[in-house]
């Protein structure tokens, strides 16, 4: 299946350290698919640090380049990736969406290889990039492994879902099916991958997993042990939820 337009959701909070990464994957990207009809949604979620600057400067010295259109969504404060993505996937126009993390863990041409060997077959289906299948390459510490091990067990038996990551952030969805899973997302933080899974299963919209290539970057935010903990009493609370 061929895209022929494509709508590239950035949600982030505080990124002048990575952002340059971003924006050279953005630009080899480009040189990549110049005739790929693409906007760029970068969605702040509440940044106290200079990043919408960079951005903005980015924004001004490419905007002319391989007509790509660039647009930047401002949250007045932090509020969680979750309702950072869904403020930008609801106001994606192209008929296909990918999201993914600003620190290019996977890289946008992770894309070009799945057109290439032709995983995209349908549009009824949401693509979730998996780092625990066959084919993809993940270089991160043994004890990040460990932790979404235990993320995945717990997941899967509040839930009976099955499927090898949820919680990667490299997802692509044919407009329609976005739309009418993000617009009744309720998740406004890091277990908002979960209810995805759980609205795409209410609504019979089925998940494929592809290979793809991860790599952990540095100056994450996210606390491990504390962080884990709010995830765990959240995925109980979105049990009762779902209930």
């Amino acid at each position: 299946m061929k895209i022929n337009s494509l709508s590239i959701v950035f949600p982030f909070y505080n990124e002048n350290l990575r952002i340059n990464k971003c924006f050279q994957d953005i630009k080899k990207f480009n040189k990549f698919n110049k005739s790929l009809n693409i906007e760029y949604i970068f969605v702040d979620d509440g940044s106290s640090d200079n990043t919408c600057k960079k951005i903005l400067e980015f924004i001004n010295k490419n905007k002319k380049k391989f007509n790509k259109k660039y647009k930047l969504i401002k949250l007045k404060k932090n509020i969680g990736k979750g309702e950072a993505l869904k403020k930008g996937v609801l106001k994606s126009k192209k008929n296909w969406i990918l999201t993914l993390d600003v620190d290019i863990s996977v890289s946008l041409m992770q894309l070009n290889f799945w057109l290439e060997k032709k995983f995209i077959k349908s549009n009824k289906k949401i693509f979730f990039g998996s780092r625990n299948i066959k084919k993809s390459k993940v270089y991160s510490k043994f004890h990040r492994k460990f932790i979404g091990f235990f993320f995945r067990s717990i997941v899967k038996l509040l839930f009976s879902i099955n499927l090898n990551d949820t919680q990667c952030g490299y997802k692509l969805y044919y407009n329609k099916i976005a739309k009418k899973i993000f617009s009744n997302l309720t998740e406004k933080g890091f277990i908002h991958d979960v209810e995805i899974v759980l609205l795409a299963r209410k609504y019979n919209f089925k998940i494929e997993e592809l290979p793809v290539i991860w790599t952990h970057k540095k100056n994450g935010k996210i606390n491990l042990v504390l962080d884990s903990i709010k995830m765990f009493l959240s995925l109980i609370f979105l049990k009762i939820k779902f209930i």
